[in-house]
């Protein structure tokens, strides 16, 4: 995935390490569009029309992924990969900032029936927004399958926490905001509990003097204009919190915290301003916190 992961377990049962090792080797090898025969890799080459069967994890990723871009009217696309190869954040470096995406809803061009997949339009599956989060959780079901009940797991940056540290604490984490943003640092206890940021800070390429960010906005096929600095969301799944932040990322402060505010989403985001940083953070964060 291109990142690092850790993991924090109390009363370690034997061969956790390789527990955790086999839950990523398999979340690579369905779900790496830098795999060349990764599942998600093979289904992107198989021809248009032609129904692929899927492995069980990628399946439950694809579907929630769909759910979301239902959800979010299409701001959240889990077959946005055209568009991330076009604009150079795919395995293949600039593949032609001239091209246009081949489908105006790139999501809707993928039908799931029972186990199997396909595409009835030449778009290509990318998980990068919700496959780090799916496999925070299918860590934490691997460690619970051993018998662990406390823990903390990290895979680039996104985390669940489960039971208690060995003082009976919580699994305190810090939120910071993003570098050059002079806003408070938001602590949380992560118990039954997981979270994701999305940023603009930490994956980007400057091109003629712009700043452009890895997350794709579908609705222009190009990478996001709007001034969101970093949205970091907290839910029970990882995987529905790495997607979410997604989401709220491409749709904006109002959009989005409206969007996640609806849903009874914890969400918070942070602006930047020609003053600095402005965050929000909606009613069921703000609950939270009290």
């Amino acid at each position: 995935m291109g990142t690092t992961w850790s993991a924090r377990v109390v009363d370690a049962p034997p061969d956790t390490a390789a527990a955790i090792e086999a839950v990523l080797a398999r979340t690579i090898g369905q779900m790496s569009n830098w795999e060349p025969e990764s599942a998600i890799s093979r289904f992107n080459r198989t021809p248009v029309g032609q129904w692929m069967p899927l492995p069980a994890d990628m399946l439950t990723v694809l579907r929630a992924g769909l759910d979301m871009a239902r959800l979010s009217d299409g701001a959240f696309d889990p077959a946005i990969g055209r568009v991330v190869a076009m604009w150079g954040f795919g395995p293949d470096g600039l593949t032609g900032l001239s091209a246009t995406p081949s489908h105006p809803s790139p999501w809707t061009a993928i039908e799931v029936e029972g186990d199997r997949a396909r595409r009835t339009a030449d778009v290509t599956l990318d998980f990068s927004g919700i496959a780090k989060g799916f496999a925070v959780d299918a860590v934490a079901a691997a460690l619970q399958g051993l018998g662990a009940a406390h823990f903390l797991i990290e895979i680039g940056g996104e985390l669940r926490g489960q039971g208690v540290k060995p003082d009976l604490q919580p699994w305190w984490v810090d939120v910071e905001a993003p570098p050059g943003l002079p806003l408070p640092t938001l602590r949380i206890a992560l118990c039954g509990l997981s979270v994701a940021t999305s940023g603009d800070y930490r994956r980007f390429r400057e091109e003629g003097g712009k700043r452009l960010s890895h997350s794709m906005d579908p609705a222009t096929g190009a990478p996001i204009a709007n001034d969101v600095a970093s949205v970091t969301l907290f839910h029970e799944s990882a995987m529905l919190a790495d997607a979410w932040a997604t989401a709220i990322t491409v749709l904006g402060h109002e959009r989005g915290m409206a969007l996640a505010t609806r849903h009874g989403i914890a969400a918070c985001l942070i602006r930047r301003t020609a003053t600095g940083g402005q965050e929000y953070m909606t009613p069921a964060l703000a609950a939270m916190l009290d």
